[in-house]
């Protein structure tokens, strides 16, 4: 058997995925007994909510009842491919009493699923999850009955082996057989076993629909916020660019002008000097309006659209920008605008603050949605909590469902990842 034939390859790819399965269903085993723990942990705080000691215990119990069931959601996913959302309803302004926090956490229906799942993986979960190292287990001591049967050491190996009485060499060598095929069996059954553990887990672990809407109106209620908000302080850059930029130009060529009418008839080169400096002043004043315009809606993105638009930051950039875009259309005007924008932004602060010498974008369209990935060889070390541009992009895409991942490593390299639901439009 060579080690390319179709036999060699499959028993490879049994080793090496139920082996990894085998593993991980023993971590999650252990997982399982701490669950155990928690729950008793949880009950008791619960139970002493009377008494007033329950107010202070049940909070953090429940938080690391969180902890463990988050842990469970992020292994389904990354394990079995079977994502489990986060179900919590958000803690409302205000609770930051014990009695009502306390209160809010009890209300949450999450929180009883939560402690259900404890119950459910401390029993049922731990069976699906151990089998298959348990057969291994068993497998081994079929192995060894023919070398210890009819001696002291058989004692603790016993004498049944799957429903074979072993008290002889023949009986002893069948066991080993049988044992022998537990392996394979093993291997074979621990991802079908992982996946349906992850199964089991979405089925309490997954938000309900009352969970799932209460979340959104959340929210929609929070970027709505944020979006007057942020229209209302564009509002003002708007007015404060104009009041400080084209009309001091315009109320300048105002006045130039009116002295040159004065002085038209006695001075003529006065008059046409003072005609120049109004000509320069109503230049600057236009050049401020187009810039004011560009920064509303860029020329660039409404007549040629994101692609172009994104080309057009890469060149203008001082980084070597390397751009790869596919679109096989246009997403909404809003969705560029904000695309663009955000865009703009992640290589602002890659060029102010990165020290990168270059970078790259790309551009295409997946599941539904526009996604940009951004990088830069630079320092790394960004994120929401040290920038206030990059939480103005999470405000600026939370309107349109849009969100904006960072993987930032200190040392870098930076890699920022840029996703709208959308639809494209030839």
């Amino acid at each position: 058997m060579t080690s390319g034939s179709p036999v060699a390859t499959m028993t490879r790819s049994l080793l090496r995925d139920g082996g990894q399965a085998t593993l991980r269903g023993g971590a999650l085993a252990v997982v399982a007994l701490t669950e155990l723990v928690m729950f008793v942990v949880v009950v008791t705080a619960g139970s002493l909510i009377g008494v007033g000691v329950g107010l202070f215990m049940l909070p953090p119990a429940v938080l690391m009842m969180r902890y463990l069931t988050d842990r469970v959601r992020a292994s389904a996913a990354a394990w079995s491919g079977v994502p489990i959302a986060a179900p919590y309803l958000p803690e409302p302004a205000g609770a930051s009493s014990p009695v009502r926090r306390c209160h809010h956490l009890l209300g949450d229906r999450a929180n009883w699923r939560d402690a259900l799942w404890l119950l459910v993986d401390s029993s049922i979960g731990i069976l699906l999850t151990l089998t298959p190292l348990a057969l291994i287990v068993h497998g081994f001591r079929g192995l060894m009955m023919p070398f210890f049967v009819g001696s002291e050491t058989a004692e603790w190996l016993g004498s049944w082996y799957v429903m074979i009485p072993v008290d002889d060499q023949p009986t002893a060598w069948f066991a080993a057989i049988l044992g022998l095929a537990h392996f394979p069996l093993a291997l074979w059954s621990a991802p079908h076993l992982l996946r349906l553990h992850a199964r089991l887990a979405a089925t309490l672990l997954s938000p309900t629909e009352v969970a799932r809407l209460t979340n959104r109106v959340q929210h929609l209620s929070e970027s709505r916020d944020d979006a007057v908000g942020t229209q209302a302080s564009e509002l003002r850059r708007i007015e404060r660019d104009l009041h400080d930029g084209a009309q001091t130009h315009l109320v300048a060529m105002g006045m130039t002008l009116d002295a040159a009418m004065r002085v038209l008839n006695s001075h003529p080169e006065a008059a046409r000097s003072l005609m120049d400096e109004a000509k320069n002043s109503s230049a600057k004043a236009l050049q401020q309006l187009r810039d004011l315009v560009r920064g509303i809606q860029p020329p660039v993105l409404v007549d040629r659209g994101i692609a172009d638009a994104i080309r057009t930051l890469a060149l203008e950039n001082p980084l070597r920008i390397e751009t790869t875009i596919d679109l096989p259309g246009r997403p909404s005007l809003a969705v560029e605008t904000a695309a663009y924008f955000s865009v703009s932004e992640v290589l602002n602060n890659a060029m102010k603050h990165s020290g990168a010498h270059s970078g790259a974008i790309n551009v295409h369209h997946e599941s539904g949605r526009l996604v940009i990935n951004i990088s830069d060889n630079g320092r790394g070390g960004a994120n929401t909590e040290n920038g206030t541009g990059l939480r103005g992009i999470e405000k600026r895409l939370a309107p349109l469902d849009g969100f904006v991942t960072i993987l930032s490593p200190l040392g870098g390299p930076t890699m920022v990842t840029i996703e709208i639901p959308c639809s494209l439009e030839p």
